[in-house]
């Protein structure tokens, strides 16, 4: 019995000998090392990032070291690290995001905003300018490459009617830039790279439906300008899926203002605009049971899920009033009635 416990304190011995090794630094080098840990990074990510960059001695060691100390709260950007750093330094600069480099910049592209917004945005706050953001998507090549490289990503972004062809593509987040000098391609990519990873989830579930994926990016841009919480975006979309159904046109003005290049907001629609033929206007003529010819804003992952599992409900109409509450009903007496009360109550947008 003594032999067998003795055994099992020098196994204990052991293991915590090797933890303790695997904590201390990988050797006595001071030379910089630049990381990246990219936005949603599992804690099990940054262990293979640092072991592959020889930060680390034990991609085990870490993941137990951060679940000891309780530090997995760790923060995307670029780091520069070195192999004389202990598991205790880099873990607290990952956790504070102090040994970032002083130049890097953060970008914030917000959900349901259009793709315009965002290149203005990019100008503002690095060294490239509005027309370098527009020349990229005009670049055919340049297209063609991201179609090679990401699966959501089809020959549906070319047609000559869009706009842009990324709009709706780029996932609207918080991401950290290395510097005022990044090119627009890197930017794209991290914002595409995003995209992916909330899509792969829902991969699945657009493989098996009977919309494309670009169309379901459409219709999840439409929810997010029209949707104001997790529930009635659902509400939403299932408005959407019925009128189609129905071959009914979706009517709704969020594209006609996206159609003619004006803000939500800005002011009211005019009654031209809104029978204006043109292939993003699903209030103009000739537009029963279908879509936009692609999405007219960011889409969140909110919206995505709405796109992607509507509720099931009757619902054939929607309005929302100047506050933003929407009202829902089956049928268009119904509907009218609401739009009474709105003009009764000075809510209704007025043409």
């Amino acid at each position: 019995m003594k032999k067998i416990l003795s055994i099992v304190v020098l196994i204990v011995l052991a293991v915590g000998v090797y933890f303790i090794m695997s904590f201390s630094p990988v050797s006595k080098n001071m030379q910089e090392k630049e990381i990246v840990v990219p936005i949603g990074t599992s804690t099990k990510g940054i262990a293979n990032i640092l072991k592959d960059n020889n930060l680390i001695k034990s991609k085990l060691a870490f993941r137990i070291y951060v679940k000891l100390t309780n530090s997995s709260d760790f923060k995307a950007g670029t780091y520069y690290l070195k192999e004389s750093m202990s598991l205790k330094q880099i873990t607290e600069m990952l956790k504070t995001g102090v040994m970032y480099d002083p130049n890097q910049i953060s970008i914030t592209y917000l959900e349901g905003k259009p793709f315009t917004w965002l290149a203005k945005k990019i100008a503002d706050i690095t060294n490239n300018t509005e027309e370098n953001v527009y020349e990229l998507l005009q670049n055919e090549e340049y297209i063609d490459s991201l179609i090679d490289k990401y699966w959501f990503i089809t020959n549906d972004i070319k047609n000559e009617n869009i706009y842009y062809a990324l709009e709706g593509y780029l996932f609207p987040d918080t991401y950290q830039l290395k510097n005022k000098d990044v090119k627009v391609e890197e930017i794209f990519e991290i914002m595409l790279n995003q995209m992916e990873k909330v899509l792969n989830s829902y991969k699945t579930e657009i493989e098996n439906s009977k919309f494309s994926i670009h169309e379901l990016l459409t219709i999840a841009s439409i929810i997010e300008t029209e949707g104001t919480n997790a529930e009635n975006r659902k509400d939403v979309a299932s408005v959407i899926y019925n009128r189609l159904d129905k071959n009914m046109a979706i009517q709704s003005d969020v594209t006609t203002y996206y159609a003619i290049n004006l803000n939500m907001g800005e002011r009211d629609l005019k009654l031209s605009e809104i029978n204006l033929k043109n292939p993003y206007n699903t209030r103009g003529p000739n537009m029963e049971g279908k879509l936009p010819i692609g999405p007219i804003a960011s889409v969140s992952r909110i919206s995505l899920e709405a796109a992607i599992n509507p509720n099931s409900t009757e619902y054939l109409y929607f309005v929302a009033d100047k506050t933003g509450k929407l009202y829902f009903s089956k049928t268009n007496a119904e509907h009218n009635n609401i739009i009474n009360e709105l003009k009764q109550n000075n809510l209704w947008y007025e043409y």
